[in-house]
C-alpha cells in the first residue's frame, strides 16, 4: 500500500474508535431492567452489578432514588476519563451487600474511579471498600451503622476521600486508611460515633510493602464522639511527611491525635500538626500523643485542652524527641514527657525547650462562641486571636470553613479563624442568594443569580455539572459589601450584566462561598 495513503487511514481509523468507543452515560433505576440498554431514565438498568459490568473509561452511571444492593467493580478509568458512579440525591441507599464481597461497594483492582453521593448502611463489613486501586474519589457519602468500618482501603495510593459521613461502625473505624498506601488525602469528612478511630491511617508492614504511609493530607474533618472501644479522634502508625491541620476534634473517649509505631515499618516521622482544635472530655487519653520513635514532628496553632484530671495537652516519649518542635498552641496545665507516666505543668515544660510561646486555655467560655452546644468558632478578643505562627503559612491558607488565614494581624490558634471586620462571621448570614429565572421564553432566557454581602469578604462563585465536575468560576476574589447579580446566556448568547457565563442547556450545580458561609443550589438552564 502506498505510504501516502496511512495518514488518511489513520485518521479514518480515529474517527471510527471515537465514535465506537464515545464515552456514554447510563443510569439506574428501581424500575428499570438490566436487560435495558441503560441509556436513559425509561431505559434504564435494574442493579447497579450490571452497570459496573459494562462502564469502561470515560462513563458514568447516574443511579436514581431507591434502595439497591451494592456492587464489585474491577474495571480502570482513566487519567482523563474517569468511571463516575453519581447518585441524584441522598435517597440513594445501598443496603445489601454486593455479590462478590461482604461490603457495599467493592473497588478492586480498578484506578481513576469516581464514586459520588450514596448512602451505604447496614453492611456486613465495609460501606465502601477499596483495594490496590489508585486514584480513586469517595466523596460526599454517607456511610453509617456498618459492622466494621465505614470506608476502608487497602494498597490504595492517590486516594480522595472528601465530604462524607462515617458513623455508628459497629466493630472499628469510620474512616480506615491501610497497606502502606501513599499520598492519600482525607479531607471535610465528619467521623462521628465510631467505636474505633474516626480516622485510621496504618501502614501495616505486617501485611506487605514497605509499611510507610507517605505525605498524606488530613484537614478540615470534624470528629467526634468516637472511641468507646479505643482508637484515636485521628490515629496515625507508620504515617510520615504528611500535614494535619484544621481539624475539629471533640468528646471523643481516647486519644486525640495519635503518632506512633505498632505495625508500621518506623514510628510517625516529620509530621505537620497546624491549627487543629482538640477538646477531650473527662474519660479521654491524651489530647496529642508522640511515642514509639515518631521523630522530627511539629506541632503548631494548636487548642489542646483536655478535662482528664490527670491526662492533658501532649505526651511526647524520649524515642520520639529528636527535632521534635511544639509552639504557638493553647494548651492546659499538664504536659508530659515520658509517655504520659507523669505530667508536669506548662512551665517546667518550657524549660525543656518546648512552647515557649503557648498559653495555658482560658475557660473554654472565653475561647468559643458556644462550647456547651459544640460550637468551636472563637470569640472576638479570644487568646486564640492574632497569637498563632506565620510558620504554617505553606500549608495553612484558609481555616475549616475555608475563609483566608490570616483575618487579622497574625494566625489564629485553632481549627477557626475569627472572620473580624474584615469577613462574614458564622453568626451573619450571606442574604438573598437566589436564582431568578425567566424560562421557558425562548425570546428572553435571562437566569441570574442575586446576593448581598453583609460585609466585605473573599467571595467565589463556581458553577458545577451535574456529575460535580467544576465548569465555571463567575466571582472569585475580595467583594466589598453590597448586592450582586450574576447572569447567564445560552449557547453563546450575549446577556449583559456585572458578571457572564455562557453555558449550554442542563442541569447545573452552582455554588456560593464568602466568608464562612457556603451553599450549594440547583441550577436548570432551558433556551
Amino acid at each position: 500500500m502506498h505510504t501516502k495513503f496511512f495518514p488518511i487511514l489513520i485518521l479514518i481509523f480515529l474517527l471510527i474508535s471515537n465514535f465506537i468507543f464515545a464515552q456514554k452515560t447510563y443510569y439506574v433505576s428501581t424500575n428499570g431492567k438490566d436487560k435495558n440498554t441503560g441509556l436513559s431514565p425509561d431505559d434504564a438498568f435494574l442493579t447497579l452489578q450490571q452497570a459496573a459490568n459494562i462502564v469502561s473509561a470515560g462513563d458514568s452511571v447516574i443511579v436514581l432514588e431507591g434502595n439497591y444492593t451494592g456492587f464489585d467493580i474491577r474495571t480502570s478509568g482513566t487519567q482523563n476519563s474517569p468511571i463516575v458512579f453519581k447518585a441524584v440525591n441522598q435517597n440513594v441507599v445501598i443496603d445489601q451487600h454486593n455479590y462478590k464481597t461482604n461490603d457495599g461497594i467493592n473497588i478492586e483492582n480498578a484506578d481513576w474511579i469516581v464514586i459520588d453521593g450514596f448512602k451505604v448502611i447496614n453492611q456486613p463489613r465495609a460501606g465502601m471498600r477499596i483495594a490496590v486501586s489508585d486514584f480513586v474519589v469517595i466523596k460526599n457519602n454517607y456511610c453509617t451503622q456498618n459492622n466494621t468500618w465505614g470506608i476502608f482501603t487497602g494498597f490504595t495510593n492517590d486516594i480522595l476521600i472528601e465530604n462524607n459521613i462515617c458513623s455508628y461502625s459497629a466493630q472499628q473505624h469510620g474512616i480506615y486508611v491501610s497497606n502502606s498506601g501513599d499520598r492519600p488525602i482525607v479531607r471535610n469528612n465528619e467521623c462521628f460515633s465510631n467505636t474505633g478511630c474516626g480516622i485510621q491511617l496504618n501502614a501495616d508492614v505486617s501485611q506487605g510493602g514497605d509499611g510507610i504511609i507517605s505525605n498524606a493530607v488530613i484537614e478540615g474533618n470534624i470528629l467526634h464522639d468516637n472511641g468507646t472501644g479505643g482508637g484515636s479522634a485521628i490515629n496515625l502508625d507508620g504515617v510520615q511527611n504528611s500535614v494535619i491541620y484544621n481539624n475539629l476534634i471533640y468528646n471523643n473517649h481516647a486519644t486525640g491525635i495519635a503518632l506512633f509505631m505498632i505495625d508500621g515499618a518506623e514510628g510517625s516521622k516529620n509530621n505537620k500538626v497546624y491549627n487543629n482544635t482538640i477538646i477531650n472530655p473527662q474519660d479521654a487519653r491524651w489530647a496529642m500523643l508522640v511515642n514509639s520513635g515518631s521523630t522530627g514532628d511539629t506541632l503548631y496553632n494548636n487548642i489542646f485542652i483536655n478535662h482528664h484530671s490527670f491526662r492533658g495537652s501532649i505526651s511526647v516519649d524520649e524515642s520520639s524527641i529528636q527535632n521534635f518542635f511544639s509552639d504557638y498552641n493553647i494548651v492546659v496545665d499538664r504536659l508530659s514527657n515520658d509517655d504520659g507516666e507523669s505530667n508536669m505543668n506548662l512551665s517546667d515544660w518550657q524549660n525543656l525547650g518546648y512552647d515557649i510561646h503557648s498559653q495555658i486555655a482560658n475557660q473554654e467560655d472565653q475561647i468559643f462562641v458556644n462550647p456547651g452546644s459544640n460550637d468551636f468558632h472563637i470569640l472576638a478578643g479570644s487568646q486564640a486571636v492574632n497569637e498563632g505562627t506565620g510558620l504554617v503559612s505553606s500549608i495553612v491558607k484558609n481555616d475549616i470553613e475555608n475563609l483566608p488565614r490570616p483575618q487579622g494581624n497574625g494566625f489564629d490558634i485553632g481549627a477557626y479563624e475569627y472572620a473580624g471586620a474584615t469577613g462574614i462571621s458564622h453568626e451573619e448570614k450571606v442574604k438573598g442568594f437566589e436564582l431568578y429565572q425567566n424560562f421557558p421564553n425562548p425570546f428572553n432566557p435571562s437566569t441570574k443569580i442575586k446576593y448581598t454581602i453583609p460585609k466585605t469578604s473573599f467571595v467565589t462563585l463556581k458553577i458545577y455539572d451535574v456529575l460535580g465536575k467544576e465548569i465555571s468560576t463567575l466571582v472569585k476574589g475580595e467583594q466589598p459589601a453590597g448586592i450582586y447579580n450574576v447572569e447567564f446566556s445560552l449557547n453563546g448568547r450575549s446577556i449583559s450584566g456585572r458578571y457572564l457565563a455562557k453555558l449550554v442547556n442542563g442541569i447545573y450545580l452552582y455554588r456560593l462561598t464568602a466568608g464562612s458561609f457556603s451553599s450549594t443550589k440547583k441550577l436548570v438552564l432551558l433556551k
